[in-house]
């Protein structure tokens, strides 16, 4: 049987992706599951267990095939007629780049109030400066954790 880990015992790591032409999708899913917790041995889903992630270079975030023009992304306001729909090619023209991360990763998370506290430990940078390297963050190389994860130009 797993023991339950308790609060106090959760230590919590701080890793830095570099985005620069990762694919989106496979780039969220890492980041959903580290920001779980999923990828430690002591894993448990009502516990928040999971470590912060610093992801930089978003600005240079890739899609596979033409996703980058086709995709589309649908919100409802509430009211009558009030759906919006958007494009990653009009998040990037408004400069929201980190958004369309930022929705992929909400998306793999379970939802509730845990799911909020747990996108709260993920970090968004444009450049590939950083303000935390008093964490001192460990460093994925999330290119060679399998060959299609980067888009080659």
């Amino acid at each position: 049987m797993t023991p339950f880990i308790k609060k106090k015992d959760v230590k919590k790591d701080w890793y830095i992706i570099n985005a620069e032409n990762a694919v989106v999708g496979r780039l969220a899913a890492y980041i959903s599951r580290v920001l779980r917790g999923k990828n430690k041995s002591t894993f448990n889903p009502h516990i928040d267990n999971g470590d912060f992630v610093i992801v930089t270079n978003i600005d240079k975030i890739k899609f596979s095939g033409k996703k980058f023009k086709d995709k589309k992304y649908f919100k409802h306001t509430g009211h009558p007629g009030g759906i919006k729909k958007t494009t990653p090619l009009m998040l990037k023209e408004k400069n929201k780049t980190q958004e369309i991360l930022k929705q992929a990763v909400k998306r793999m998370l379970p939802g509730g109030p845990l799911a909020k506290k747990q996108l709260t430990k993920l970090k968004i940078y444009i450049g590939s400066d950083h303000p935390h390297d008093i964490q001192k963050p460990k460093t994925v190389d999330f290119g060679k954790l399998n060959k299609k994860n980067l888009v080659k130009n």
